[in-house]
């Protein structure tokens, strides 16, 4: 079971910040910075984070993977979940409650708070899969274990594996047990909700070029970094 404390989650003001354009050592005006307290105040009392876990073969995951068939020809995950260790199904949210309140935020005209509350929730989901990744690492088995293992989370609608292919992906976890469904875009309800496999393995396996059709169009090209040794 994976533990998922908001003290872990929450992100820290000047992620926040850069997240929102903030330009490196600016200082935020004092209006900002209350409103970053509060909005850090809507999330410890509006986040309910659940996640859930489910190891899968190779052979299982090959088969959710392969989705609806609108895969990219060519991805990396293709090539990197085969030389895996260990495969894990993952989805997390926040809850419903947190999406609620920043409805209500856009919906009253208080875009400013909507606007921070919004980029610390998402900041927080994306932190909960940083928090999953090292949860796996630590299950490892022992002869497995090293400085070198590494276990990244991957993510329909990004590197080519297609958006529909969280239709499989439910289907064999299922996240319903959690509260987080699908519409017809293959798009999750909460809102701020993340899924897909964590792949563990020595950290070279998740070393790959940038020469995809796909990565001219990432806008979050975090690669770079995800494929590097942990730090201990």
């Amino acid at each position: 079971m994976i533990d998922f404390p908001l003290s872990r989650l929450q992100p820290q003001a000047a992620v926040v910040y850069a997240a929102l354009g903030l330009k490196s050592g600016s200082q935020p005006s004092s209006r900002s910075s209350a409103l970053l307290q509060r909005a850090l105040e809507l999330f410890t009392n509006c986040s309910e984070p659940q996640g859930v876990s489910e190891a899968i073969g190779q052979d299982e995951f090959a088969e959710v993977y392969s989705g609806q068939g609108r895969n990219a020809q060519d991805t990396p995950l293709q090539k990197i979940f085969p030389r895996a260790d260990r495969l894990h199904l993952f989805a997390f949210t926040l809850g419903a409650r947190i999406g609620g309140e920043i409805k209500r935020l856009f919906a009253s005209d208080d875009f400013a708070l909507g606007s921070l509350l919004d980029a610390v929730a998402s900041l927080a989901a994306d932190q909960a899969g940083r928090v999953a990744e090292e949860w796996l690492e630590r299950q490892s088995p022992e002869q497995k274990k090293s400085a070198l293992t590494r276990a990244l989370l991957y993510s329909p609608g990004y590197c080519g594996w297609h958006i529909s292919g969280q239709e499989k992906l439910f289907a064999r976890l299922p996240p319903g047990k959690i509260g987080i469904t699908l519409n017809e875009s293959f798009l999750m309800n909460p809102l701020k909700s993340i899924s897909g496999v964590l792949v563990a393995g020595p950290a070279v396996i998740h070393q790959f070029s940038e020469v995809y059709p796909f990565c001219d169009h990432c806008k979050s090209p975090t690669c770079r970094e995800r494929g590097m040794v942990r730090s201990a």
